[in-house]
């Protein structure tokens, strides 16, 4: 994955960051645009001029198929990288989780702000938790890596597809078409909707997708003057973090068809990373890895999440 560290940067060029006019490309369900606005005041707090342009990607329009059979989650991101790359946009915000793990060329990843909760969350009208779920009770997701993991946790139920924005998936809900969901918790928290969650997850018993919960910036690569004017807004230990989850994605291959979780923490000086892998098509226990090491950049990062994809595959995952 191409990233561009603004970690030091006025130290090492010694330039100051001015003033900006910056557009940014932005899908137009209601998470999304929150997600752009917030990052809009961010940037204004700091002087800098912000716009917004709204989009509608194929991920929005496809919602009769699951994201593994029509393309993945690089549905969500490809229009606005076009804007970027058409000089109609200057940077686009992102869901983490929504990356694909190699960008295409020309593109990077250029600022990673602090994490929101990376847990899931078990959204239902009738239960407080996933063991109060009858036997055969029907959960929705649209999640290969929450489909296997939750069959683990209850193999007993029904696990069905559930697409859409997050206000879809909310209304389906409540039209009585599931039992329960599972959402990230960071989504319904940053609309204003925690009354919505009914209990939170353990990351230990449903390990998260690679960067849930973490917000990532797209420039073009070449955009070193963004590079500056996003620098205040990274967070480093979200981004070390975040980093080592993504290697161990893309190193199995990287793409949401893969039923893969990783999610690292930090523990004093340490990053503590921890993966599992599933067979979506047929019961199977689940293959899992940990490792931590101390991390000293983005680098040491990747070859840590590296380090779990290799333990992963080993144990016969992939």
């Amino acid at each position: 994955m191409p990233s561009i560290s603004s970690e030091n940067y006025q130290q090492v060029t010694g330039l100051s960051t001015p003033s900006l006019h910056i557009t940014i490309a932005t899908r137009e369900s209601r998470l999304a645009l929150w997600q752009a606005e917030h990052v809009q005041s961010l940037l204004q707090q700091r002087g800098h001029s912000v716009t917004l342009l709204g989009m509608t990607t194929r991920g929005d329009q496809i919602l009769d198929r699951s994201l593994s059979k029509v393309g993945g989650k690089g549905l969500f991101v490809k229009e606005l990288e076009v804007a970027l790359e058409e000089g109609r946009a200057d940077i686009a915000v992102h869901s983490l989780k929504d990356v694909p793990m190699d960008l295409p060329e020309g593109f990077a990843l250029a600022c990673v702000l602090e994490r929101e909760d990376p847990s899931d969350a078990f959204v239902s009208n009738r239960y407080a938790t996933l063991a109060d779920v009858p036997q055969g009770g029907v959960v929705g997701t649209s999640s290969l890596r929450r489909t296997v993991l939750l069959r683990a946790l209850r193999p007993d139920l029904q696990i069905a597809p559930l697409r859409g924005n997050l206000d879809t998936r909310l209304r389906k809900l409540d039209e009585g078409q599931f039992d329960a969901i599972v959402l990230a918790s960071a989504g319904l928290m940053r609309l204003g909707l925690p009354e919505r969650i009914r209990s939170r997850f353990a990351t230990t018993a449903m390990l998260p997708a690679a960067g849930q919960g973490a917000l990532g910036i797209e420039i073009r690569a070449d955009r070193a003057d963004l590079v500056a004017a996003l620098a205040p807004l990274a967070h480093s230990a979200t981004w070390q973090a975040v980093a080592a989850e993504r290697a161990v994605s893309r190193s199995m291959g990287g793409s949401c068809s893969m039923p893969l979780a990783a999610f690292a923490t930090w523990v004093d000086d340490q990053l503590v990373i921890h993966a599992a892998w599933g067979d979506a098509d047929q019961p199977a226990p689940l293959v899992t890895a940990h490792a931590q090491a101390a991390i000293r950049d983005l680098a040491t990062a990747t070859a840590l999440g590296e380090q779990v994809a290799a333990q992963l595959r080993a144990g016969g995952a992939g």
